[in-house]
């Protein structure tokens, strides 16, 4: 007999390795992606300030109507004290500038100069009560507005997360929450600013009627290149929403403690970093190429003002050597001039600073219009107690942007006191069907029912709070043993719940053991907290939906990461308590499903076979064949 051919040494030279490719293009382009500035014209522009203005208004009246009223009275002082201070500049001029002994003019204008000194005072510590009063009203606006949008992602639907887009716009409206920081504050300088200029406005006037107009063809270009620059800056930050989407996601991930052993082992490091740099140079090649242009606005807008600002000051000098205006007069005049121009300057620069804020809350505010259009539009009847029974009737779902539905056309009866196995290969429906089970998805078609009522006339906060899931992907909240349990829900009875909870998955002794016991803090990368393994992750997030003791549980893959000691522990708990609940199991490992009483499998998007475990385990079928391979090894 010939010997067998040895086997073929197993090939351990590396292969030459290729650079890595670039990051993918990625534009903020999704179907609900909106540039404000698309069809925007410079007058629209422009206008937008207004809007700004009493937009700002009414948040910080929400917030806090007194330091608003505080606001209010100090910008109408601080105009007044700008008038007061102008007009007696002009007396104490007129004195000062006139024949005789020094001290007997000085003493003329004492009173003029006292109102000087009351009126700077006026100005002064209304500026300062001003500043106060924004104090009150940004902290809390700003928290507001991130709340506002906190609670907006939340309240969404979940499958409008997964709608074109979605999170391009969520990224995009962030910096909204960024931009309200500084709202109320650019708010108040730029009124300030109005005030100040129609008060010196009102003083050129009177003196000459020529210096207000040579003073305002000094400032418009300067308000012209300002608001156009904030457009480039706008259209640049557009540009990369994309990119700094995912560059802020990416950053997380290589970053995060949960993903260090992967990157290392597997040798990512460089990738990583490379990737990350490579989409940071790409926004800043996208800054750097807006550069120029903005230069170029600057100057043009900067060398007009200068020439209309030397015709302002030829003009003034001109009058007052021609005679025309007395010295006094143009003596104020230089002060009004440079009030006129502080307060015009500030004008420019605030309501540029305004109109870049509005593009950023036209971003949020139509992400929280879009948002609100996304959250349950649903009934407003509370689901009778318990749940005895969910049904559907040729329920289809399809998920945003793709044509084939996950669920096409199920028919499915559950009753309470029973378990019902979901088993079927990946992609094959079973996780969007315990979903619309939950309700968690609405039905595209068909309709799904709760004791005979559809789910869509349910309220939803009443309805969730009689189900229980543990999902595929739970979460590992950065929070105590306890609160990770209770999930900010505790009942009456205390920590006896909790406790309950976690003895029944097997995690109570593990518990005992750590330092802080139920008020350990669950997140080894904050100061003082501790980390579980994958196991004991898992057996938390079990032991969270058995504390809600709900109507229905539903557990999707509930002991993939378990040991068999824990996986036996779960499987004997869910058998003890399903004579009072519906159980819905979902999972891979096909011997578990004996614990059910009945198993239907999923096979692109349909029930193919459905049955107790021995009809579906000799049926010939899926079923059968999977649970072939599952033991063939």
């Amino acid at each position: 007999m010939s010997p067998e051919p040895a086997s073929p040494a197993p090939d351990t030279a590396a292969p030459r390795r290729l650079p890595p490719p670039p990051p993918a293009e990625l534009r903020y382009g999704g179907r609900h992606a909106k540039n404000p500035l698309t069809d925007a014209s410079f007058a629209q522009m422009c206008r937008r300030l207004p809007s700004v203005l009493a937009q700002t208004a009414r948040m910080a009246w929400v917030i806090d109507r007194r330091a608003v009223l505080l606001l209010a009275s100090c910008q109408l002082a601080i105009g007044t004290s700008a008038a007061v201070l102008l007009t007696a500049t002009s007396r104490a001029m007129r004195w000062i500038l006139a024949n005789g002994e020094v001290a007997d003019r000085l003493h003329q204008a004492l009173p003029a100069l006292l109102v000087i000194t009351c009126a700077s005072a006026a100005g002064r510590v209304a500026t300062a009560l001003s500043s106060y009063a924004d104090g009150r009203i940004t902290p809390r606006l700003t928290t507001e507005s991130d709340c506002a949008l906190v609670a907006a992602v939340c309240r969404m639907e979940a499958a409008a997360r997964a709608e074109d887009g979605c999170a391009d716009r969520q990224e995009a409206a962030e910096m909204g929450v960024v931009r309200s920081h500084v709202m109320v504050q650019d708010a108040t300088r730029f009124t300030a600013a109005v005030v100040r200029m129609v008060s010196a406005s009102g003083v050129l006037s009177v003196l000459h009627p020529l210096l207000l107009p040579l003073l305002l063809l000094a400032v418009v270009p300067a308000g012209v290149g300002a608001v156009l620059h904030a457009r480039v800056s706008y259209e640049t930050h557009y540009a990369n929403v994309g990119d700094r989407n995912v560059r802020q996601n990416l950053r997380g991930w290589a970053t995060s403690v949960k993903f260090t052993d992967e990157i290392r082992a597997n040798g990512m490091t460089s990738y990583l970093v490379f990737w990350y740099r490579s989409i940071s140079e790409r926004i800043d090649a996208r800054t750097l190429a807006a550069a120029p242009k903005m230069l170029r606005i600057v100057l043009v807008s900067s060398a007009i003002g200068g020439i209309f600002l030397v015709a302002t000051w030829a003009g003034l000098a001109w009058l007052a050597a021609s005679g025309r205006i007395e010295p006094a007069i143009a003596a104020t005049a230089v002060v009004a001039v440079q009030t006129a121009l502080a307060a015009l300057s500030q004008l420019v620069i605030y309501g540029a600073a305004m109109f870049h804020t509005s593009l950023y809350l036209a971003d949020m505010g139509g992400f929280l219009d879009y948002a609100a259009e996304r959250a349950p539009s649903r009934g407003e009847f509370t689901p009778s107690r318990p749940v005895e029974e969910i049904r559907l009737d040729e329920v289809v779902y399809r998920y945003p942007g793709k044509e084939t539905p996950a669920v096409a056309g199920v028919s499915l009866t559950v009753r309470s006191g029973e378990i019902l196995a979901v088993v079927g290969e990946n992609g094959s429906g079973k996780s969007t069907l315990t979903r619309l089970l939950a309700a968690i998805f609405l039905a595209d078609k068909g309709m799904v029912s709760w004791n005979g009522r559809n789910v869509a006339d349910l309220d939803p906060d009443s309805l969730w709070d009689l189900s229980g899931l543990v999902p595929q992907n739970f979460a590992q909240w950065p929070l105590s043993v306890r609160d990770n349990v209770t999930l900010g829900q505790p009942r009456e009875a205390g920590d006896d719940l909790v406790w309950r909870a976690l003895e029944e998955v097997g995690l109570r002794d593990a518990v005992e053991e750590l330092p802080g016991g139920l008020d350990t803090l669950l997140a080894r990368e904050l100061w003082g907290g501790t980390e579980l393994s994958g196991g004991q992750w898992q057996r938390l997030a079990c032991a969270r939906a058995l504390y809600r003791r709900s109507s229905l549980l539903i557990l999707d893959e509930p002991t993939s990461q378990m040991d068999a000691r824990g996986e036996h522990a779960i499987l004997e708990e869910i058998k003890t308590i399903a004579a009072g609940r519906i159980t819905i199991v979902v999972t891979h490992q096909l011997v578990n499903t004996k614990i059910a009483d009945r198993i239907i499998v999923m096979e692109h998007g349909r029930i193919a076979e459905h049955g107790t475990y021995d009809e579906v385990a000799h049926g010939g079928g899926l079923f059968a064949e999977l649970l072939a391979l599952s033991t063939d090894r």
